[in-house]
């Protein structure tokens, strides 16, 4: 049994078999504490934050993340997101929640014609410099690389 919080603060269990479903449906994985991959889905670049969800998706696709969110609504599960994982306040990680970790969806894809790019939640501004100026483009916006682009995106994460 595993032990996840709630969207009204309590604590509900689910059962091996239900989460060995959930695995089934998704590329990416899913882990707990004591997981190899726990630690590393679950970290954010402040390392003075350190919580623990219950359950960590880590997502390969659109897919993935349709199953996790669909997961967490059947159950009345905490969600919280991980995209790039620099959030520096630490909302991207909620204690006991399902974290739907977002950092390995890192595709940017650039029409130069356009001068448009479509960008995965989990890509860093270095990811995105990296496509953009292959092409004579950029993005002026972030100084630090490392950061996520979908929370510099959405203002703060």
């Amino acid at each position: 049994m595993t032990r996840l919080k709630t969207l009204d603060g309590k604590v509900t269990s689910i059962g091996a078999e239900t989460i060995e479903n959930l695995a089934a449906s998704l590329r990416g994985g899913v882990f707990s504490d004591g997981d190899s991959e726990y630690d590393e889905a679950r970290t954010i670049w402040n390392a003075m934050v350190d919580r623990k969800p219950g359950l960590v998706v880590r997502a390969m696709g659109t897919s993935d993340v349709r199953s996790a969110v669909n997961f967490a609504r059947d159950n009345g599960l905490l969600v919280a997101i991980r995209s790039g994982g620099h959030q520096i306040a630490g909302h991207a990680v909620a204690e006991g929640a399902l974290l739907i970790d977002l950092s390995q969806m890192r595709s940017v894809r650039v029409d130069p014609t356009k001068k448009t790019a479509r960008v995965e939640p989990g890509a860093s501004l270095g990811d995105v410099d990296k496509e953009t100026q292959s092409h004579a483009l950029a993005l002026p916006m972030g100084i630090n690389s490392t950061t996520g682009i979908a929370g510099l995106t959405l203002g703060g994460g």
